[in-house]
């Protein structure tokens, strides 16, 4: 289907069409069986702009696999809270992803058929996409901000409880405590 036709189906036709791309159990003369099946005549995409359609959600598919397993064998490799490491490659791999194709999208006339010029919509869909990316990255960096604001705040509170039991069993004064807990621990 090309991005025109698209653009004239409802979400639910839509939606119909990717779940099927999306479970890549049917070949396109099935596919266009079941669309005939579930929506009116009038709603039949052609069998090549189907067939266009389905070649390029396959290789968006594999190029975000490709990039999940890459993200994964990274994280892998940096150990640590590999979720974490692996939101914030793939907020980047994504990113990167969208700028690409913002970049292809500057160099294309739409001649050719199979890469019709981008609509405005679109554009906007891209800049959405490419603002997702980023709040994702964004909120990620917060996330990790605030465990380890949290896990500084657990050990500073342990370690004060700490310096009172070792504290009332040395004898110490609250002075001496305070001292400790300033130089030592920097609780104010």
């Amino acid at each position: 289907m090309s991005k025109s036709f698209m653009r004239k189906l409802t979400d639910e036709q839509r939606q119909f069409i990717y779940r099927m791309m999306e479970e890549d159990r049917f070949t396109l003369n099935e596919m266009m069986d079941e669309i005939r099946a579930e929506f009116p005549v009038d709603c039949i995409p052609s069998r090549s702009a189907l067939g266009r359609e389905k070649k390029n959600f396959a290789a968006e598919a594999k190029e975000f696999r490709e990039i999940a397993a890459a993200s994964e064998v990274l994280v892998k490799e940096f150990g640590e809270d590999p979720d974490d490491k692996g939101g914030m490659l793939l907020a980047q791999a994504v990113q990167a992803v969208v700028t690409r194709r913002a970049l292809d999208e500057l160099t294309n006339d739409g001649e050719d058929p199979d890469k019709p010029k981008m609509g405005i919509d679109d554009v906007g869909a891209l800049a959405r996409a490419a603002r997702a990316a980023i709040m994702t990255k964004s909120k990620a960096m917060e996330n990790r901000d605030e465990i380890r604001r949290q896990a500084r705040e657990e050990l500073l509170k342990e370690q004060d409880e700490n310096l009172k039991k070792a504290a009332i069993s040395q004898g110490m004064g609250e002075e001496q405590i305070q001292f400790w807990r300033e130089k030592v621990l920097g609780i104010k």
